[in-house]
């Protein structure tokens, strides 16, 4: 009897399922939901893919729905790609009866590719325009999308009629042989940038030996992942960025990724390097922001002190998010004024190896987290290099060195040696109150006459990258005058007060009043 019971309940279970009417889905009677009415693929390249972007669509009835189409109103001819609900559809195009269960919802995921010449436009953008379509007639509802598309000069290296791309040398291995790697030469024609267009640059973009790359004011220059700039022996870099006087920058040269959405605004690690090798000489940069590489610049292997003329001077120069280092010298020659550091993965400046260091009115600093994150770090000595030590020297006059860590300094003298020459001139410093001070490297920090040793330097944004000083910073009316009557303007063109500077590379505000 018992079993005969079960089989009974089962079957009547079984006959009151089949009877449900859970999945008769009816037509959608155009009463969807959107998490948004458009869809803004922002800024994209030709040619290069963009994010992926979602819409959610809703059901917000009592209802199983069957939507009849979802389609791009430009069908198959769209630039536009969808994916809804993990399904592919005709072309990624057009999906038909689209199933949505009552009080349920389903994601569409949306792409685009768009050839800039596909819609020749004089002022070297374009406005890319498409419609979701959900169902027809009365009962259709639409959502916009939107990309605006800009053209660019793309520098790349080509293929041999095999597909092998061009290479030039890198480097060299452990026993002396040539390191090669994705690249090309720039030629006669393509060493003036201009603001006429963007640049995107594919790969190893190298400056020829003894020539020289020259970069106009309001340059733009964008970076594919793995990407770089490099400088081979006699050759040089001039950036000549110019003063600007609009939020847009106009007459700022900026380097970064060619990633152009918001979310890529500030992500470390999109591009390598301007890489200035060993022999390369002359570089001059001004008024340049350098946004999101692994090393912002990489100074390497070049002749330090006993070179009697920098490699590289920077003159308001910003640098941010670099993965790894804003700057990284290894025994070269560096003079920089106004230059600004902030966020890098293991400091904002590394002078290492020796070398020769002088900056005046800069501010360096890092918030990444984590033990041994140092706004600027020295060093001598390379354990197991020949020979093992550099000499170093370095100046610091007027500057901001600090970190959201316990220190913002790290001098890392080999012991025995005494080819450390490290001066610190009318300089806020953050250091940990736990090192000691007294008779060894650190002991300048003791003369509270020229060393702010912590306080608040009241930076504006640190996490957006706005190390503007405000009116209660205690780098304010600290400087030497005499440091600053050769540096009289400040990083944004503002005239310093040459009797009682502020530290750093700007002069105090009142953040009121931006």
């Amino acid at each position: 009897m018992r079993n005969t019971f079960i089989f009974l309940f089962i079957i009547a279970v079984i006959s009151l399922t089949s009877c449900r009417k859970d999945f008769d889905f009816e037509p959608s009677s155009g009463n969807l939901g959107f998490s948004k009415d458009t869809v803004f693929l922002d800024t994209v390249f030709t040619n290069i893919g963009s994010s992926t972007y979602t819409l959610k669509v809703y059901n917000r009835s009592d209802k199983d729905i069957s939507i009849p189409t979802i389609q791009l109103a430009k069908g198959m001819n769209s630039k536009y790609r969808m994916m809804v609900d993990g399904m592919q559809g005709t072309g990624g195009k057009i999906f038909n009866n689209v199933e949505l269960l009552a009080k349920d919802s389903l994601f569409i995921f949306i792409e685009t590719t768009i050839n800039y010449n596909d819609f020749a436009n004089p002022d070297a953008e374009y406005l890319y325009t498409d419609q979701i379509l959900f169902d027809n007639g009365t009962k259709q509802q639409k959502v916009q999308l939107v990309t605006l598309v800009k053209d660019a000069i793309f520098l790349y290296p080509n293929r041999d009629n095999e597909g092998n791309y061009e290479q030039i040398p890198i480097g060299v291995d452990e026993e002396g042989n040539p390191i090669t790697g994705r690249g090309f030469f720039l030629d006669d024609t393509e060493r003036h940038w201009t603001k006429d267009k963007p640049y995107v640059i594919y790969g190893y973009a190298g400056v020829p030996a003894n020539e020289t790359l020259t970069i106009d004011p309001g340059t733009r220059v964008h970076f594919h992942s793995g990407s770089a700039l490099i400088a081979y022996n006699g050759s040089s870099i001039k950036i000549n960025g110019s003063q600007s006087f609009t939020d847009q920058l106009e007459n700022e040269v900026i380097f970064e990724g060619d990633r152009l959405e918001p979310a890529f605004s500030d992500s470390p690690g999109q591009w390598l390097a301007i890489w200035l090798t060993q022999g390369s000489t002359g570089h001059e940069f001004t008024n340049l922001t350098i946004k999101n590489a692994t090393v912002g610049i990489l100074v390497s292997g070049n002749s330090g002190i006993n070179n009697p003329t920098p490699d590289l001077k920077l003159k308001n120069v910003q640098i941010y998010n670099s993965s790894n280092a804003g700057i990284l010298a290894q025994t070269g020659y560096v003079e920089g004024e106004n230059v600004v550091i902030n966020w890098g993965g293991s400091s904002s400046f590394v002078g290492s190896y020796g070398g020769k260091y002088d900056f005046k009115h800069c501010t360096f600093n890092n918030n990444w987290s984590g033990s041994r994150k140092y706004a600027v770090a020295l060093d001598n000595y390379i354990q197991g290099a020949t020979p093992e030590v550099q000499p170093l020297e370095a100046s610091f006059k007027n500057c901001i060195i600090f970190s959201s860590n316990q220190s913002g300094l790290l001098l890392n003298k080999k012991e025995g040696t005494d080819n450390f020459n490290a001066t610190f001139t009318k300089c806020q410093i953050k250091l940990s109150n736990s090192i000691n001070t007294t008779n060894n490297i650190y002991s300048f920090v003791n003369d509270n006459t020229n060393i702010i040793r912590n306080g608040n330097p009241n930076f504006m944004d640190i996490n957006k990258n706005k190390l503007m000083i405000g009116e209660d910073s205690s780098a304010n009316g600290f400087g030497d005058p005499g440091v600053a009557a050769q540096v009289p303007n400040d990083i944004k063109g503002t005239a310093r007060n040459t009797a009682s500077p502020d530290l750093g590379a700007y002069e105090s505000i009142t953040f009121e009043e931006r």
